[in-house]
């Protein structure tokens, strides 16, 4: 086992998963996590519901970076939602570094927080630019995982074998020896993980597939309309991208090898939605600025029409438009976010 420890700094869906199953395969690991959430995993450990049943993890949590004492050997795991990035590679990017993992206050800084590896796990391309200003060595994250985080101690993961998957690779392109450990790590903790040299392609391949699902998970409409919506909406993020020259994998889609997402049923848990679904379901920010977002923002650069990316970001954000939420709106620009008289 490495001397590696990881610290993953949010305990949502993904971030709890990920700290859960590498703790539970011999990985040293810290989870940041704070509210009621982290004041539940600290006390009592991290809920796992799984389809073979419930398992309870214990995690070493803190509340903040205040309560951490970093060393050389620590990888930082960033797996907070896209929109809280910024902030918190803000808040721990100039963090002291210690030579060892000794009682805080002994005094021997060797560095920041910002010259250790940081994994960015969050949807969307946004978040590895803004990681990038401060860390050196980053490493996009592509994740594949159907967990979810809807009461405070708690994550349902109905996925076995792997739990998840995850596509690594130094951001803007490369690899290195320290990314295929990490790689390593995850496998070894049943977290199916891929070392590849083109993230931002895989990134890319994944912000499609989030488009096609994520927004559409919210409004209110027949099956049979919601399919035409994703279609839609894809072929407007497929001219988008090709407008503006980013990279995707060949047809546009991740490589998962041999390996496939097993989504079983876990009792007394309906599997309904998306990251997003579950924001809205909890009542807190959601990812869609991110997210169709990233292809308004693309549109808008390269000269080119989103209509459909740009109705899905009115009808989800604006308050006063909660009421129009519906496929019809988002597919008809006559009941779209215009306001009725």
């Amino acid at each position: 086992m490495s001397t590696r420890r990881y610290v993953v700094i949010g305990a949502g869906a993904v971030g709890g998963v990920v700290a859960a199953q590498l703790s539970l395969n011999g990985h040293d690991v810290l989870l940041v996590a704070r509210g009621e959430h982290g004041k539940r995993i600290a006390a009592d450990g991290l809920l796992i519901r799984r389809p073979a049943g419930a398992e309870l993890v214990p995690l070493e949590v803190a509340a903040g970076p205040s309560e951490v004492r970093l060393h050389r050997a620590d990888v930082l795991v960033l797996a907070v939602k896209t929109q809280d990035a910024e902030s918190a590679i803000a808040e721990w990017a100039w963090q002291p570094v210690y030579a060892d993992s000794g009682g805080a206050g002994s005094g021997n800084e060797v560095g920041t927080a910002a010259e250790l590896p940081l994994l960015t796990l969050q949807n969307g391309r946004a978040t590895e630019d803004v990681a990038l200003r401060r860390f050196a060595r980053v490493y996009g994250t592509t994740v594949g995982i159907a967990a979810s985080f809807l009461s405070p101690g708690e994550i349902v993961s109905p996925s076995v074998n792997p739990v998840g998957v995850f596509w690594i690779g130094r951001y803007p392109a490369g690899s290195d020896e320290l990314q295929d450990q990490i790689v390593a790590d995850f496998n070894h903790s049943d977290l199916g993980a891929f070392s590849v040299t083109d993230i931002q392609a895989t990134k890319a391949a994944k912000l499609l597939g989030n488009l096609q699902h994520n927004g559409v998970d919210v409004l209110e409409g027949s099956a049979a309309d919601k399919a035409r919506a994703r279609t839609l909406i894809r072929d407007e993020a497929l001219a988008v991208l090709a407008a503006a020259g980013v990279p995707l994998p060949p047809g546009g889609v991740l490589d998962h090898g041999d390996l496939t997402l097993d989504i079983q049923p876990v009792e007394g848990h309906d599997h309904r939605g998306s990251s997003t679904w579950q924001s809205f379901a909890r009542g807190v920010s959601n990812e869609v600025d991110f997210l169709h977002g990233e292809i308004v923002l693309l549109a808008r650069k390269h000269g080119v029409a989103a209509p459909y990316s740009e109705r899905l970001q009115h009808l989800l954000n604006a308050r006063h438009l909660e009421h129009r939420r519906s496929v019809s709106a988002l597919l008809d620009p006559e009941l779209g976010w215009i306001p009725a008289s």
